[in-house]
């Protein structure tokens, strides 16, 4: 009997195995056709049947990328708006999570719920009043206008506020006792020990920032402002007699690492952070 549930449990991690290595590859092969698609011909990259492998590899496609493109200013643009997006979120998302966790006042429930209810509506809603705003503020054509509205989300300040909830009160009891006010409960208690949850969300806001398209398309028209995302929309053919697909995806490629190297170190604090954030 032992012997043939051995065996069952082993032939059950087989096939979970085989099913996540299968998982595995359907979401890697976008990622390979596209570097493999960096390195091919145009006439390569649009042939039919498809060519899967190139015949010879063209490297150079990585420097037209920047002789077409101010590719080092939508870099910079890219990494400041996203450094300063993902500061603000954490900072602002975990004080107002704090005081929805931890401090009792009236209405908190009732302004808690309101800040939900921004969650249900979708984002091109906020587009027009935002880039309104922005035009009366004269911030059109600047980096202004691509941070400012992305220095604070419900979303951050919900996903916060269940990690602080799940959090022991007698740490905040005791230091209350100690004569510590709210700020210093925060920012010496409880900011410490939320670090998964912060870094959670920081992931997040980087990678939505590093991928936005939409809004810096809309508050932005020249080159020197565009972030990557919205750089790379030049290259196709809306823009361009013909859609020149191996830079376009040598384009990608470059942009993608950053947040890929920043994801495979932080991983294991992500996934920590997602966990605790559901522990309550």
């Amino acid at each position: 009997m032992s012997v043939r549930t051995g065996r069952n449990r082993a032939a059950k991690n087989v096939l979970i195995h085989l099913v996540l290595i299968a998982g595995a590859l359907v979401m890697v092969a976008p990622f390979v056709w596209m570097v493999l698609t960096s390195l091919k011909t145009l006439g390569e990259s649009t042939q039919v049947p498809p060519v899967i492998w190139p015949t010879a590899l063209q490297w150079e496609n990585y420097t037209h990328i920047f002789e077409m493109l101010p590719f080092y200013d939508f870099y910079w643009n890219t990494i400041l708006t996203t450094v300063v997006k993902v500061v603000g979120q954490v900072f602002l998302c975990s004080l107002a999570a704090y005081a929805f966790a931890r401090i009792e006042f009236p209405g908190r429930n009732a302004l808690f719920i309101v800040f939900l209810s921004v969650l249900m509506v979708p984002g091109q809603v906020f587009l027009l009043p935002q880039f309104l705003i922005m035009k009366e503020l004269g911030w059109l054509n600047t980096l202004t206008a691509l941070i400012v509205p992305g220095l604070f989300s419900a979303f951050g300040t919900f996903l916060l506020r269940q990690f602080f909830m799940s959090l022991p009160k007698e740490l905040e009891e005791a230091a209350k006792l100690d004569g510590c006010n709210h700020f210093q409960i925060y920012w010496r208690i409880m900011l410490p020990l939320a670090k998964p949850g912060l870094i959670a969300l920081a992931i997040f806001v980087a990678l939505w920032s590093w991928n936005d398209l939409m809004w810096p398309l809309i508050v932005n028209s020249t080159p020197d402002k565009m972030t990557l995302s919205a750089g790379l929309a030049y290259l196709t053919g809306e823009h361009t007699n013909m859609t020149n697909y191996p830079i376009l995806m040598a384009g990608s490629v470059l942009a993608i690492w950053p947040m890929i190297i920043v994801f495979i170190f932080l991983q294991k604090h992500f996934v920590e952070g997602i966990t605790l954030t559901g522990s309550k």
